[in-house]
């Protein structure tokens, strides 16, 4: 009889992990003391991946997906759930660029420990890597408490210490408790303890702390962005497209307000009748009601 019990790395599997994370850092220019954070759309641009940013609810409200990694040749997507948390967003982008760097199949994420096959498990250790280094995160508790432990530290400052690394690296709260947990920072009880924290709830005490320590960031992760956009180089692929006649008029307008934008924004002034925007609205509607 076949069990649910989700794989477990192996002390190897966990090494390999860490130096593909550490090596892709490095290719993109972040040492293991810098964070990646608000910088995750210039290393998509880098790697040539264009983002597709959509909020999609299932029709219970729930999340269908925070982030799937597509291929059509010769392009590389990575389409993203806005209706979830941005600091989850951040997350499924760093987890499917786990399987874009390894050539997995493609996955989607369903959030920052969803799936327990071992590609998923691998995926999300890569994601926690790649945005958290462990060394990094070593050096930041012996730098504050001048220890590597920290299983004798207080509640309350355990949970300052984890609001300062969620708006400093932008991993989510349950993420940063599990990367405590990894590397045996906390014991068995302050990770569950940590746990049961609503992260969050707008009045409970970790949405308090973290405000306090940076509302600016701290209100951005825990945010659902509802954005629709996609790369700045993709519309601009757009545009030129157009420019060089390859795209007629309708079809440039359409393509553009897929993303919330018109010809007007670029300093074109194209008339589309509203017959064809009629019809491109039911089209629009028909494909979210799908969705």
């Amino acid at each position: 009889m076949k069990t649910n019990t989700p794989y477990k790395l192996s002390i190897k599997e966990i090494e390999e992990i860490k130096e593909l994370a550490r090596a892709k850092r490095s290719a993109l220019g972040f040492g293991n003391n810098a964070p990646i954070a608000n910088e995750m759309p210039l290393v998509l641009e880098s790697l040539h991946i264009t983002s597709l940013e959509f909020p999609i609810k299932g029709n219970d409200e729930s999340l269908a997906f925070s982030a799937m990694l597509l291929y059509s040749k010769p392009l590389t997507f990575i389409g993203i759930n806005t209706a979830d948390y941005y600091d989850r967003q951040i997350f499924a982008i760093a987890h499917e660029l786990y399987h874009f760097y390894t050539k997995t199949s493609s996955q989607y994420s369903e959030d920052e420990h969803g799936g327990d096959s071992a590609v998923e498990i691998k995926a999300n250790r890569f994601a926690a890597e790649f945005l958290l280094p462990e060394e990094g995160l070593r050096r930041r508790i012996a730098s504050e408490f001048g220890s590597y432990s920290l299983k004798n530290v207080q509640h309350q400052t355990l949970l300052r210490f984890i609001a300062r690394i969620h708006c400093t690296w932008y991993l989510p709260y349950r993420s940063v408790i599990r990367r405590l947990d990894e590397i045996e920072a906390i014991t068995t009880h302050q990770c569950q303890r940590l746990l049961t924290v609503d992260e969050r709830a707008l009045d409970g005490e970790y949405t308090r702390l973290g405000q306090a320590i940076d509302k600016e960031v701290f209100t951005k992760l825990n945010t659902r962005t509802e954005v629709i956009g996609t790369s700045a180089h993709a519309i601009e692929t757009i545009i030129r497209n157009f420019e060089h006649k390859i795209i007629d008029e309708q079809t440039f307008v359409e393509t553009l307000k897929l993303f919330n934008k018109s010809p007007n924004d670029f300093g074109y002034e194209i008339t589309v009748s509203q017959e064809d925007i009629d019809e491109f609205d039911s089209f629009i509607r028909g494909w979210d009601s799908e969705g």
